[in-house]
């Protein structure tokens, strides 16, 4: 199975990538700067030149795509825009601009994270870019042609993350990256769409 997989240098995305070539998959890795090929989640243009160069591909893994942490009275409109562009409107633009690239009965697997359904202080941004990712995979479930499947996985903070994020989520169980991977092979390999898979809550 071919599969690209975007975000596959970061914390996260190390994990996944090492699960689905020890299950002798070819990857694609893309990044922002590093990787096979590279993509700005913010630029739909990037996204086009993205898919030009990979041709037909069997699955679309993304565990990428940043929103701003402010305090929700000092958050701008500037960070709101950046919130949606990366995170939300650039994992549906990977999925729209794919759809004359994806092989027959292929897959889509998009991440939100815990804050769709935990709120922490300075998480606004993160918890509306979340749940809206969450509606739009139960939808496009609904009108993806070709027998596509999408699904999205929701983990809580990493393990591995911790040393960084702790003090944001107190009280909040940590999972590790092999965990979330899992969830990650799950919705690629499985039979499932328009499905939240929640790892850690």
């Amino acid at each position: 199975m071919k599969i690209i997989l975007v975000g596959a240098n970061g914390t996260l995305g190390k994990h996944i990538r090492k699960t689905f070539q020890e299950a002798k998959h070819e990857v694609i890795s893309v990044g922002r700067t590093r990787g096979d090929l590279q993509v700005d989640l913010e630029k739909p243009e990037s996204i086009s030149k993205l898919y030009e160069k990979t041709g037909e591909f069997d699955a679309l893994v993304c565990a990428a795509g940043d929103v701003a942490f402010a305090p929700f009275k000092d958050l701008t409109l500037d960070q709101w825009n950046f919130s949606f562009r990366s995170k939300l409107l650039g994992q549906i633009q990977l999925v729209q601009q794919a759809l004359p690239y994806i092989r027959e009965n292929g897959s889509f697997t998009l991440i939100s994270g815990i804050l769709a359904e935990a709120p922490i202080f300075s998480g606004v941004a993160a918890s509306t870019v979340n749940q809206a990712l969450e509606g739009f995979v139960r939808a496009a479930a609904c009108e993806l042609p070709k027998g596509l499947r999408i699904n999205l996985v929701s983990p809580t903070v990493l393990k591995d993350s911790l040393e960084t994020y702790a003090d944001f989520f107190p009280g909040f169980p940590a999972v590790d990256g092999l965990s979330v991977a899992m969830a990650f092979q799950r919705s690629v390999m499985g039979i499932q769409t328009g499905q939240i898979f929640h790892v850690g809550f």
